[in-house]
This record gives C-alpha cells, structure tokens and sequence, in this order.
C-alpha cells in the first residue's frame, strides 16, 4: 500500500493577478497595474521575494587588504526586486499621481515587503528636499527616475538614485530632538560627527539625516560618495539582526565629519523633515493594508482547497465567519488607503497610522492560523508574513507616538478636526452615533485616554469610508460589528445578520 500518496493538500497560489482585488480596482484599475499584479502574482517573482529573505544581506567593513569599504552585499533577487519597483514608478510620483503609485506600491508589496523601505525612502524624500530648491533642482530629477543604478559613486553622474533616512539615536529614539549628532560649519556645507541607531537602506545613494547645528536641530542631505568618487565618512558599524524585515539591511552608523548639505533652515530640522513622515506613515498604512490582503488572499485559497470533516473549510459556518471577519478589516485597510493617498490630510493619516498598523499583527496571526499546522510551517510563508506585520507600528512612530501626535495635531490646527468631521458626518446612524459618543474627545483630551479617543477616531473614518467607496455587504458588517457592538473579541465574531457569501465572494483569489 502507498503510504505517500498526497491528498486534499492545497494547490500552489501563483499564476493570479495580485491586482485583482475589488477594494483596489474601486479606486485605480488600468493595464499597467494588472500587468504589475501578474507579475506579483508568478511563481517566479514569489520565489525572488522567498530568496530575498532566505539569503539577507551581508556588511563588509574591509575588503581582504584590509581597507574600509563599507558596503552591504544583496542576494541577486533584491535586486531583481528593486529594479521592477523602480522602473514602475514605485519610488516617485509625476504631476501628482500619488493614488496610481499607492496602488502599484500595495500590490508590489506582497511579493516581498522589506525593498519597499529604499522605496518608500526615496519616495518620500522629495518634497522635503523641495525646501531647498538648489539641491531639489540637481536630485529630483535622479531621484524620480525609473532608472535603478546600483552601486556607490558620486550621486549626480548616475542614472536613478535611491534615498534612505537616518534620524534616530540611540539615546532618543522618536525623541529626535534629544539628537546628539553635531554638525559643523565648513566653507562648502557642513561636516557632521555622531552615531546614528538605525539608518534604513544604507547602501542608498543619499541620506536625510538630522543634526544640530549652531542654529539647533536642523535636516541634512548626506550623500554617499563625493563628488570627486571618494567615500564619504560614513561609517557602518553593523547591521541590525530583526524579528523581520529579513531582506532589508538597517544599520548603525557613524559620521566622522561626514560632509553634508543643509536642507531648510538651522534650527528647523523637524518641521523640514516633517513631510518626508507623512509620506512614510502613508506606506506604513499601505504596507499593512497589502500585507491583511496577502494574507486573507492565503487564507481564503487554503479554505477553498482543503476539506475537513466531509466538506471545504470555506463552507462551513465558523471558518465563514473568519474568512469574512479578516476580508472586512482588509477591506477597511485598503479603502482607507487610497482614500488617504488620494487626498492626504495630516490627521486621517497620524489617526490610520496608529490603527491600521496596530491591527496588522493580530489579522495575521488569524490568517495564519486558517491554515492550521501548514500555516505555522516557514514552506507556507505564513511565518515571514506574521514576522514581518508588527514593523509598520513601530516605523515612523510606534503606537503612542502616533497617538499622541494626533492630539497634538487637533490642538494645534483645529481646522483639521472640522476637515475629518466633514468626511465622516451624516455618512450613517452608526457613525453618527459614535462621533457623539466621543463628545468633547475631539477638543480636549486626556493623554491617558490618546489610544482610545484614536482608536474611535480611525473606525469611524474606515465606517465612512466603506460606506461611500465600499461594497454595501462590507461596509454594513464593519458598521454593525466595529461601531454597533454586535461582536466579539477575536475575528470571527460577526453577527448572524452578516452577507458571509457577498463577502467572501471578493476575497477568495480567482486562480
């Protein structure tokens, strides 16, 4: 008798446009961005985003003769990676499509997620440079070329360039004002000393960094090589060993008279960097929205491939009501999104922020856990997906920082709070209902109470939002289990009442 013969185990999920996704194409839907989900959606690229990880980079200090090199060593398939995203636009945006290149980041990012930090660096990087029209009218053009140029010389004789950020410290943290790093005035810019704790992407081309300078804290560019070829004194003293994030290099560095251009005036370092933020915390938000579709996209494949006790998972009552309590915070996440890419306002993005990406690590663990015993197996890629959901919370902010941020913002500009009620009033009962419940919440808040007043403050917005944008099935489960109270703790609590078959519907991947 054969003992190992292989049934009721689940097909493969390649060979489908990743871009198929009915929360998305509400929003952008154009050849371009199908061609970019087919390719997201082969064998051959998952396997490039399986490599990435499986073989992470590697920091060479010297080379064999013993002279300081500094240079970190990719497996072929992050470049292979880098350069799709960069030829697609993934790293700038022209004439303002920022929602046509919030979609293709999305659906690029569940292939592999760690390159999507050099790319959202660069991204984010040019309307901060924009404050220094100088600078900006030599890089912008580099740095929104779809031309991956990799490798270290001078910045201004390449093709394409990429950014990265390097503002914490080791004494600081999200505390950038308690910077340390000193920079120094010299005839042609400035030099910088100090030791930065986590620089991202440090074999991009070059860096906005912070420092104080005579005047304070103050935001500068720091290039890699100089203009004559040489090394910048750019020192890697390591490379962080992650929970996650495993094809993306973050180091710690030191400047020893690191040479430096000043962005924006001395003493304003945070309000010039400020933008450069918002447009991270936006791929923060798009980075867990791609990751809750990914992995609902795996749970849902499994549950309409694998039969247990007579029938397919995806059948039966319990496992429908999961299957359809993740696609509904998927779809929240998504929405929410593009809304937000589309349109950009300060406070709905501090306010997702700190809930979309807190909601990350549980919807993956829920994902993962549909799968049972093959989802916990590194083969499913269920683990690298979980390992990498709680990244988003803690980049640009963690959850207090984004919290509290939020109060700080309605305080200081009101009219911010009378631009998100405008979008959020007189959309549905239940909305309503749970804007008067926040009451004076909105005007004077108690920080002890930051998380909670957010936290309202995001379902809210995600209610409205579905209700305008979404499918009516969605949007009425999210209203009547978010902000009703007809639900539990864990997913899988939704109300009888629940259109489970519309819903599910648009999450099962049609292979």
């Amino acid at each position: 008798m054969a003992t190992h013969e292989v049934t009721n185990q689940v097909p493969p999920l390649s060979g489908h446009d990743v871009a198929d996704d009915p929360a998305l194409l509400s929003w952008v839907d154009d050849s371009e961005l199908h061609s970019l989900g087919r390719l997201a959606g082969s064998h051959e690229w998952q396997e490039h985003g399986r490599l990435a990880n499986a073989f992470p980079p590697v920091l060479h200090t010297h080379d064999r003769y013993g002279n300081r090199i500094d240079e970190v060593e990719f497996h072929p398939a992050w470049h292979h990676l880098m350069d799709v995203a960069v030829t697609h636009g993934l790293h700038a945006y022209v004439d303002g499509a920022h929602l046509q290149r919030a979609a293709r980041f999305y659906v690029w990012s569940q292939v592999e997620a760690g390159h999507g930090c050099p790319i959202s660096m660069t991204y984010a990087s040019v309307p901060a440079l924009r404050v220094a029209p100088e600078l900006a009218g030599s890089y912008e053009p580099l740095l929104t070329a779809r031309n991956y140029d990799f490798g270290l010389r001078a910045p201004l004789s390449k093709s394409g360039l990429i950014a990265g950020m390097s503002m914490t410290e080791k004494q600081g943290g999200s505390d950038v004002r308690a910077n340390t790093t000193v920079a120094r005035p010299v005839a042609d810019g400035y030099v910088l000393t100090g030791h930065k704790w986590f620089t991202s992407a440090p074999m991009s081309d070059v860096f906005l960094t912070l420092a104080q300078a005579p005047g304070g804290l103050t935001c500068f560019l720091v290039p890699r090589v100089l203009p004559d070829g040489t090394r910048n004194r750019f020192f890697l003293q390591r490379l962080k060993d992650k929970l996650g994030n495993k094809s993306n290099a973050s180091a710690e560095i030191e400047y020893d008279e690191a040479f430096a251009h000043r962005v924006g005036d001395e003493g304003r370092g945070v309000r010039t960097i400020i933008e450069m933020v918002n447009m991270t915390r936006l791929d923060c938000i798009l980075g867990t929205a791609a990751g809750m579709r990914l992995g609902l996209r795996q749970a849902a494949h499994h549950a309409a491939h694998r039969k247990a006790f007579g029938s397919y998972l995806v059948d039966q009552p319990a496992m429908r009501n999961v299957l359809a309590d993740l696609a509904i915070e998927s779809e929240a996440a998504t929405t929410s999104a593009m809304w937000l890419a589309e349109h950009r306002p300060r406070l709905g993005l501090a306010v997702t922020k700190y809930w979309v990406c807190k909601r990350g690590p549980a919807h993956a663990a829920e994902a993962l856990e549909c799968l049972g015993g093959n989802g916990y197996i590194e083969d499913s890629g269920m683990p690298r997906l979980f390992r990498e959901s709680p990244l988003m919370s803690i980049w640009e902010g963690s959850g207090n920082v984004a919290a509290l941020d939020v109060l700080r913002a309605m305080k200081k500009e009101p009219e911010s709070v009378q631009e998100f009620l405008s979008v959020v009033t007189g959309v549905d009962r239940r909305v309503d209902k749970a804007l008067n419940e926040l009451g004076t919440a909105l005007s004077d808040v108690d920080e002890s109470q930051a998380r909670r007043v957010v936290e309202k403050m995001a379902l809210v917005l995600q209610g409205a939002l579905l209700v305008k944008h979404g499918h009516p099935a969605v949007a009425d489960a999210f209203l009547a289990s978010r902000l009703g109270g007809d639900w539990g703790v864990a997913f899988g609590t939704l109300p009888r009442s629940t259109d489970f078959a519309s819903i599910i519907d648009r999450a099962v991947p049609k292979v």
